[in-house]
């Protein structure tokens, strides 16, 4: 079908990819890799042990890497993988109201900067963290439709497929695309609204009531996302995400893949989640 069954050794000039070689003679390379199911799971995220996952070990392993696992296409399925991967289909209930917080949090600590900056004429500052609190935005989306979200590469492709109100799109685009102070402000704060209420629809916690409004008696308009922070760390009392900074994953801050992805740094990842 004009498509190489040949590939060379890995490119140590790119990262080890190997790449499709047509040949007419010698040896095959097929970029097949024979293991056993367990030895697969532990390259992927370190362990084989899907029953003994600690709360922890959810913050440390690659959102990219579950991806993988869950979604990956099963052409023979006679050792019941599906059935096994069910059991990381997704985050448990107070791991997602974790990350929930964190994304909350990380909005909430920027929310009235994209007009300040913009304010002083510092029109790159602006953008800069409107396209942060956008990408926050985003993460939770994926959050409260219970969809592990890919690295950067994908992030953006698979957001525009996620299963969510279009309006949800449109405002978050319409802000990234803004050159006026006012129209990107206006939509990266509808843009907040929408989510704020995917939050209450999807009953992860009391509802929250919120309203645009003025920060604190100054021209930016915020909802004020600290509401969903401390509504959602209300359902952490007692568990282990209780005193834990909220900071989120390491797989959930861009550019970090290198570090996020390899299992050999996972005990170091785990170190700062670890208050004793």
């Amino acid at each position: 079908m004009g498509y190489s069954v040949n590939f060379t050794d890995p490119d140590p000039n790119d990262c080890g990819v190997q790449h499709p070689k047509f040949i007419n003679s010698g040896k095959v390379n097929p970029l097949i890799f024979i293991q056993t199911f367990n030895e697969f799971l532990n390259d992927e995220i370190g362990t084989a042990d899907l029953d003994s996952i600690t709360p922890l070990d959810w913050l440390v392993f690659s959102e990219h890497r579950l991806l993988s696992l869950v979604c990956g296409k099963l052409f023979v399925d006679k050792l019941n993988i599906r059935e096994q991967t069910a059991k990381i289909k997704y985050y448990p209930d107070d791991v997602k109201l974790y990350l929930i917080a964190s994304q909350w949090e990380l909005i909430s600590s920027e929310q009235a900067f994209v007009k300040r900056c913009g304010e002083v004429g510092d029109e790159i500052g602006s953008q800069i963290i409107c396209a942060r609190i956008a990408e926050r935005l985003m993460r939770l989306c994926f959050l409260y439709k219970g969809k592990y979200a890919p690295y950067s590469k994908w992030f953006g492709t698979a957001f525009n497929k996620l299963g969510i109100d279009e309006s949800i799109k449109a405002k978050i685009n319409a802000a990234l695309q803004a050159t006026d102070l006012i129209e990107r402000e206006n939509n990266l704060v509808e843009a907040q609204a929408l989510v704020a209420d995917l939050h209450n629809a999807s009953g992860l916690t009391d509802k929250v009531d919120y309203s645009v409004e003025f920060y604190f008696g100054r021209d930016i308009k915020v909802i004020f996302a600290d509401k969903f922070v401390d509504a959602t760390i209300e359902k952490l009392k007692g568990t282990v995400f209780e005193n834990i900074p909220l900071i989120g994953t390491m797989s959930q801050f861009g550019g970090l893949s290198s570090f996020a992805d390899e299992k050999q740094f996972y005990n170091q990842i785990k170190k700062l989640y670890d208050n004793e």
